[in-house]
């Protein structure tokens, strides 16, 4: 255990004021969607305690090790490192200041001042999937990731998985946006690869790519389309046609990090979140109430408790690089 303290020391550290700051992933802190969710979460923990929450939004990756050192020399702490291109900064970083801890989301550091919090998307991704292929009358289903990486064909396995449950016969199209990490930041190249979607006869497109995917939605509105958002709850951004959004709960790896350090109870290791967890889910509100039927709501219900249960297993495609 990376903090060992009496009941008395616990009383003490929660009656202290950390110093806790986030390294926000590029694309800017409001994407309006991974960057914005983490946001949210350190927002929440500062309106509770009154401890301010230091911020820095990097406009490239080389950013990253400079941020996070200047952060631990500052005696930040805990710092959340947002994102899996931290990494390898943030494992340099982490060995030179062993008293500082680091929260990394999305990837895993193996050190012992170090909590790795990752996601089940797939898990997530196989509930909208279920609801896009019962929201379809075309039977052409679209899916526009980010940067080509094992992680966003998680997401695109997993919404595929869910379709097929829901609906065997329909067909998925999928497109990535890039291969560099600029694939994470371009709204007008995802309104043109959704719009391309739409010309071969989809009606539902799901976005994973950051705030490249807010020109998917956009698109979808344009046209009269479905979309799926992601991350965040995107619902409120084009009501009557956003379906639904994957929840993929950045902001409590945020909250959970800055709360534990402050009652002493934070932990090194690793931290794997899915629906059981409450790390992942799909979002109904009034936004999108309208859309999602009582049968679509008892089938995703339905396949989300079986989820939970064990019963149905969603492959992970980060596994073995492969979807079954």
């Amino acid at each position: 255990m990376l903090l060992a303290v009496s009941a008395l020391g616990a009383s003490a550290a929660a009656q202290t004021a950390i110093k806790p700051a986030v390294v926000y992933s590029t694309g800017g802190k409001f994407d309006k969607s991974f960057n914005e969710g983490v946001s949210q979460g350190a927002e929440k923990f500062k309106k509770e305690t009154s401890i301010a929450v230091a911020e820095f939004e990097p406009s490239n990756e080389t950013q990253f090790e400079q941020a996070q050192r200047r952060f631990a020399q500052r005696g930040q702490d805990p710092i959340v490192a947002v994102g899996f291109s931290q990494a390898v900064s943030l494992e340099k970083v982490a060995k030179e200041f062993l008293n500082t801890h680091f929260t990394l989301i999305d990837m895993v550091v193996p050190l012992p001042n170090v909590q790795s919090v990752v996601f089940k998307e797939h898990e997530g991704s196989f509930l909208v999937g279920v609801l896009a292929a019962l929201a379809s009358k075309t039977g052409k289903i679209g899916f526009v990731g980010g940067m080509d990486i094992p992680l966003v064909r998680r997401f695109q396995c997993g919404y595929e998985q869910g379709i097929k449950y829901a609906n065997p016969g329909a067909e998925l199209i999928a497109n990535m946006t890039g291969t560099t990490p600029a694939a994470w930041n371009d709204p007008g190249r995802g309104a043109e690869l959704a719009k391309g979607q739409f010309d071969r006869n989809v009606d539902v497109v799901y976005a994973a790519a950051g705030s490249t995917g807010i020109g998917v939605l956009q698109a979808a509105k344009d046209r009269g389309k479905y979309a799926i958002g992601v991350d965040s709850n995107q619902n409120h951004l084009h009501p009557g046609t956003m379906l639904t959004s994957m929840l993929k709960r950045v902001d409590l790896a945020a909250y959970q990090s800055f709360k534990s350090m402050q009652g002493a109870s934070w932990r090194a290791g690793v931290q794997v979140l899915g629906l059981k967890e409450g790390g992942v889910d799909w979002a109904l509100d009034q936004h999108n109430e309208k859309l999602i039927t009582a049968d679509m709501k008892a089938k995703v219900e339905a396949a989300k408790a079986d989820i939970i249960s064990g019963k149905l297993v969603v492959h992970d495609y980060m596994s073995n690089n492969a979807c079954k």
